[in-house]
């Protein structure tokens, strides 16, 4: 999926939602673990009830990791099942990878050959050498991490050179070198506020994913506020807030729920573009 296509269903939709597949085994409604694959089933339930609502989906590998093989199988059959059924939607896999090149072509392979997703989360730490092996791949994207949503974001991406240049904001910079805002990405946490407006500055074409908002707390008002550029410029997602929105057997109606109430406030911020 290319910048323009990804604008166009952020317009159609009125969204630019993104929902977290972070799916818990120990969260998800008992009543589901008698099925043979409770992940798939319940990830299944969550997108056909709100697909309408966003445009962009974001399973977080460590959640299916953590049950190794019957793991990669729900998390495998999650990705087919968005791209058969809605073919629309933008597919994040959150993997934040980043190694040696030689092993980052490996998780290149891995995510957009193997599994054909739109894009992946990438550890920009180890430099230009980690990162580039992902680029070559024509409508796949990189979303490096800039400026993260948790509290020990202060411990590295805060700190300043001898210029006063902050690492997040050496991070910007340099991998501007590297892609384009139609390859690259930057995870930007929600809860960091007016920095965004400083981001802007430096990243003003480039799409952001956002987390951290509603369960962490972080203002959609004050993202759009700051960040949101001419073609939008967000992707802002939340998993928590809607995902366990309710844990009865109603949970998919209850995620549904949630997901209208943040995409009604993404419309009205949308309304300003206009």
């Amino acid at each position: 999926m290319n910048k323009q296509e990804l604008f166009d269903n952020i317009l159609r939709k009125q969204s630019f939602l993104c929902v977290g597949l972070d799916t818990d085994i120990k969260k998800i409604p008992e009543f589901l673990l008698q099925e043979e694959d409770p992940i798939f089933i319940f990830n299944k339930a969550i997108i056909d009830a709100t697909q309408d609502l966003c445009i962009a989906y974001k399973p977080n590998l460590a959640f299916y990791e953590s049950l190794g093989v019957k793991g990669w199988i729900a998390f495998e059959k999650t990705v087919r099942y968005i791209k058969e059924n809605y073919p629309d939607q933008f597919i994040i896999a959150d993997a934040k990878r980043g190694d040696i090149g030689n092993t980052s072509a490996m998780y290149a392979r891995s995510f957009f050959e193997e599994m054909d997703i739109d894009s992946v989360t990438v550890a920009p730490y180890m430099g230009e050498d980690s990162v580039t092996p992902f680029l070559p791949y024509e409508n796949k994207w990189v979303i490096l991490l800039a400026l993260t949503s948790n509290k020990g974001s202060h411990d590295f991406q805060l700190i300043q050179d001898t210029t006063g240049e902050m690492l997040y904001e050496k991070v910007l910079r340099r991998s501007q070198e590297w892609a384009n805002d139609e390859k690259m990405m930057y995870v930007v946490g929600a809860t960091q506020g007016q920095a965004f407006e400083n981001i802007r500055k430096i990243v003003p074409n480039h799409f952001l994913l956002v987390p951290g908002v509603g369960a962490q707390g972080g203002s959609l008002e004050e993202v759009c506020k700051y960040g949101m550029n001419k073609q939008c410029g967000l992707i802002v997602n939340s998993s928590r807030g809607i995902i366990y929105a309710d844990k009865t057997e109603n949970f998919a109606e209850g995620a549904r729920q949630a997901a209208q109430i943040v995409q009604q406030q993404m419309s009205e911020q949308l309304k300003k573009l206009l």
